[in-house]
């Protein structure tokens, strides 16, 4: 069976502006300069190889050790709504593939990311350098509690859902900063938008509904049994 990296490039360029076009725009991403990334940073090229024909489709693709790059659609939204700028430094919990990573990359000024998973870490890793893309910086390990390592951040990206999210996240915000998470538990989550306004003082606003594969490791809440 063919995949992608077999077509012509104007058959990948095709399903690219496809994606953009029909699964993308049509979820209320309307950024000029979100979209104008997406084509530019190329998807399929962090997409394990026996997914790539399905590199651009509507869906979660597997990459082992039970994780999952995210829809492309909500990568984009998340792009959108954390609003990043050039000097921005991002926290990225969960490298998964790189590819969320590099575009976080394109539009700031360094992108911190963790992976629990070393085998997915070097891969990301591999794939970022062949790229060229240097304003990051990879760590291995277990962010399921906080990341103080290079804080504070500008903005927080957690690519796993968590039931509950710690406070030990939003003090690691510079004021001003962002945070992004997808918080709840299946079948029903909510992405929200945290905001550091001062140090200690927090707002968040619920963006949309959706369900991702849980943070390893997160921390969950008491449960009540009768």
């Amino acid at each position: 069976m063919e995949t992608p990296l077999d077509f012509k490039p104007m058959d990948i360029e095709q399903a690219r502006f496809n994606m953009v076009e029909q699964q993308i725009r049509t979820w209320e991403v309307l950024d000029q300069e979100v979209l104008d990334l997406l084509f530019a940073t190329k998807r399929e090229r962090f997409v394990p190889e026996k997914w790539r024909a399905l590199a651009f489709a509507d869906m979660e693709i597997p990459l082992g050790q039970g994780q999952t790059m995210w829809p492309p659609k909500l990568e984009a939204r998340c792009l959108q709504e954390i609003g990043l700028k050039k000097t921005d430094t991002v926290l990225e919990v969960g490298t998964g593939s790189g590819y969320f990573c590099a575009l976080l990359a394109a539009r700031s000024q360094h992108v911190y990311s963790v992976e629990i998973f070393p085998e997915l870490a070097i891969k990301a890793a591999q794939i970022l350098k062949t790229e060229g893309i240097t304003n990051i910086t990879l760590d291995t390990g277990d962010a399921s509690l906080g990341w103080n390592k290079h804080a504070p951040y500008d903005v927080i990206v957690l690519t796993g859902s968590v039931p509950l999210l710690l406070e030990v996240y939003q003090q690691a915000l510079k004021p001003g900063g962002r945070l992004f998470a997808i918080v709840g538990d299946p079948p029903v989550m909510a992405a929200k938008l945290f905001t550091c306004a001062a140090p200690g003082a927090y707002s968040s606003v619920d963006l949309f509904e959706t369900c991702v594969a849980p943070l390893v490791n997160a921390p969950q809440p008491e449960r009540f049994v009768f």
